[in-house]
């Protein structure tokens, strides 16, 4: 199906909006009804954002390629499945969608619109975990695609939910994520401060995958037999 760009980053705005939404709106949840559990807090988080993951992937994947990330974006671009010149109204998008899902968060559980968070998440361990995080994402994602495109939706749901416990950042892997997460002083937020160290070692991470995938093909755009 080829949509037009216009419906495309509508997909891309509701599908980052709905992320967002559940990602900050069960972190309150969870932190509400956890009595101070940090690990029930991070198990409701994990469950919600990975079902919410692979529900919007299937709905929207044949419309936008539902990317919600600047990072597939860019490296959709960088394999040629996705024209340059859409990189920059998606990536618009995708960040408006963020900060929309933060914003309708916080409404509905009656926050502040946007409260710069304060939870620190610095230092090379935490960007470190970005940059593995993402790396495998993007690995994820780049491979699924080619060899098993049914299972996209499935294989992130899955990988996200490993990462949000084997990575000590809880795998944001996301730029417009992170942003978004710097104007939200609940269970998953982080500080503004820290953010742009995260978005870094995400692009980095996302560009070495493209680089490994590239290799692991030997440069072909075949699928391997």
């Amino acid at each position: 199906m080829n949509a037009s760009l216009t419906r495309q980053l509508a997909a891309e705005f509701a599908g980052t909006a709905f992320l967002l939404a559940t990602v900050v709106g069960s972190g309150i949840m969870g932190e509400r009804l956890a009595g101070g559990n940090t690990a029930i807090t991070l198990l409701a988080n994990t469950l919600a954002t990975g079902a919410i993951l692979y529900v919007l992937i299937v709905v929207f994947a044949r419309v936008s390629g539902a990317h919600f990330n600047p990072a597939v974006t860019l490296s959709a671009a960088w394999q040629e499945t996705l024209p340059w010149r859409h990189v920059s109204p998606f990536i618009a998008v995708q960040c408006l969608g963020a900060l929309t899902g933060v914003v309708t968060a916080h409404w509905m559980f009656e926050l502040p619109a946007v409260t710069a968070s304060m939870h620190a998440r610095a230092g090379f361990p935490q960007m470190g975990s970005e940059l593995v995080a993402t790396f495998g994402l993007l690995t994820v994602i780049l491979h699924c695609s080619r060899l098993r495109p049914d299972a996209v939706a499935a294989a992130v749901a899955c990988y996200i939910g490993a990462a949000y416990w084997f990575t000590a950042s809880t795998s944001f892997a996301n730029p417009a994520v992170t942003m978004a997460r710097s104007l939200t002083d609940t269970f998953s937020g982080i500080r503004p401060v820290d953010a742009p160290g995260f978005i870094a070692a995400q692009l980095l991470g996302s560009g070495l995958a493209v680089f490994f995938h590239r290799w692991m093909l030997g440069g072909s755009k075949e699928v391997p037999r």
